[in-house]
């Protein structure tokens, strides 16, 4: 029974945010409600939550972009930093021409991996297992953007979305040369004066398949794993999504939560393509980066990119057809 500890995780952790348990619903449509803001972080210090991966418990992990730091919150929305990337000589990383931390995933053993994105050699995908220094596993271009990372612990590899090189990063778990596993023209930035130069950019793997976000063309892609591991024909199935940034799968896998950094938004991403609006700036969203779910929990880090108000960790409750505690 491997969905057992995880559910009561996710009940336990929902109870100590304060976040009431979902009661029954009838309808046929995913619902958001009751967010709060669980932990602050500091702006000037360069505290801009980017990315998350979840502990059992309902912690939460999470990349501070401009700090090079992985904070990790507590059920009750205590902080503390667990680890800090190594400072970089004259950083030039694209777009934003500093050293960042970007995407985080958690392996079953509790070590840690993270995008490192700083325009020179360092650039790539460290590992931060517990009570060891960062190490840097695998390089990635100096030139690219490493942005959003995904895991698969059955077949042993990492996914790093490359929002600069438009492509989609393969790199063995244990460490060793990156490998161009997608590139597609899906993946790439827009070009001219409207465009961020931001392509790939959210990733996970869900249900045999790689699922992309586009940021400058506002789409979310899935790209199936085939035999061998090798990468499937793109598909684009949502569009209309406007700066959308990283996302995740509810519980029942129906249906895609997502950031819309720009917009101060989080929608819902139906099997079909249509969306509905979710959360926005009213909830206390300043320019969401990545979303997670844990049973009836949802967890929205903000950075403040653009609002330049509250960098902070929002959490609400998500209620599904058939929910039962």
């Amino acid at each position: 029974m491997p969905r057992l500890p995880r559910l009561a995780g996710a009940v336990t952790a929902a109870l100590a945010f304060g976040v009431v348990a979902a009661a029954p619903t009838t309808g046929t449509e995913p619902v958001v409600t009751d967010a709060r803001i669980t932990a602050h972080f500091g702006l000037a210090a360069g505290q801009t939550p980017d990315n998350i991966a979840l502990e059992p418990d309902g912690s939460a992990d999470l990349t501070l972009a401009y700090a090079r730091q992985v904070a990790h919150v507590t059920p009750e929305g205590q902080t503390r930093i667990g680890a800090t990337l190594p400072a970089v000589s004259h950083p030039d990383t694209p777009l934003v021409h500093k050293a960042v931390v970007t995407g985080i995933v958690r392996a079953h053993d509790g070590t840690l991996y993270v995008n490192y994105a700083t325009g020179t050699s360092r650039t790539g995908v460290w590992r931060l297992a517990p009570g060891e220094e960062p190490e840097q596993i695998a390089p990635l271009p100096a030139n690219g953007y490493p942005n959003g990372l995904a895991l698969d612990e059955h077949r042993g590899v990492l996914y790093a979305a490359d929002s600069v090189l438009g492509t989609v990063w393969r790199v063995p778990l244990q460490g060793g040369p990156a490998t161009a596993w997608a590139r597609d023209t899906a993946l790439k930035p827009l070009t001219g004066a409207s465009a961020d130069g931001c392509g790939a950019n959210g990733l996970k793997v869900h249900r045999g398949a790689v699922w992309v976000s586009n940021t400058d063309r506002g789409t979310l892609l899935r790209i199936p794993v085939g035999q061998g591991g090798s990468a499937g024909r793109a598909e684009i199935l949502a569009h209309g999504l406007a700066g959308i940034d990283d996302f995740a799968f509810t519980g029942s896998g129906r249906t895609v939560v997502a950031a819309l950094t720009k917009a101060n938004q989080v929608v819902l991403v139906r099997r079909d393509g249509s969306r509905t609006d979710a959360l926005g700036q009213q909830d206390g969203l300043s320019n969401p980066t990545s979303v997670a779910v844990l049973g009836r929990v949802v967890y929205v880090p903000n950075a403040a990119y653009f609002t330049r108000k509250d960098p902070n960790l929002l959490l609400a409750r998500l209620r599904e057809r058939g929910d039962r505690l």
